[in-house]
């Protein structure tokens, strides 16, 4: 018998100052058998970091033509095509030509994902950019993981404060350009 999802609950108090948003979310998140703590973690800094209207998960590991995350307009379109971890270069190449805007947050070594992209053809490449976090500040914040969490996410001048379940963390929001 295959083992389902595991459901993760964060209630979440975000306050983007860089980008003057300020939430307070529910967020239901299924994490699959084969999905890293780590990778869920950074599923979910990116939803934060790119929350906006329309935004939502996909069906995740199921969905192979959409990214972990998306933001749909009103009419159903993507505008914006959120990857997480390492996509190849054929998945940035396909949503860059469907969104207006394609951005990648990574847990792992955001030169080597690059490096996966060098000489491949993607669509708008220059404009992709490739976020991620000092070493050790995911795999620290999926330590604190429950299967419901409090989660605070404040941003100010390009850094991360985060307490999840009463632990405290910070990072400064690294990019790098796919292109």
């Amino acid at each position: 018998m295959a083992i389902g999802a595991t459901i993760h609950t964060f209630a979440v108090q975000l306050a983007d100052v860089d980008r003057g948003v300020y939430e307070d979310l529910t967020l239901r998140v299924a994490r699959h058998p084969s999905e890293t703590d780590a990778f869920m973690m950074t599923r979910v800094l990116a939803y934060c970091l790119e929350y906006a209207e329309g935004i939502s998960f996909s069906e995740g590991v199921a969905a192979t033509d959409e990214p972990a995350v998306l933001v749909r307009d009103l009419t159903g379109r993507v505008t914006s095509w959120i990857e997480v971890g390492s996509p190849d270069a054929s998945r940035l190449h396909t949503g860059s030509k469907l969104a207006d805007r394609t951005v990648v947050y990574t847990h792992r070594d955001p030169a080597k994902v690059a490096a996966t992209w060098d000489g491949k053809r993607i669509h708008r490449a220059e404009d992709i950019p490739l976020r991620s976090f000092e070493p050790g500040f995911v795999d620290a914040a999926a330590a604190a993981l429950e299967r419901r969490n409090t989660l605070s996410v404040s941003v100010t001048e390009g850094t991360v404060y985060l307490e999840l379940n009463g632990t405290n963390l910070s990072t400064p929001i690294h990019e790098l350009r796919a292109g």
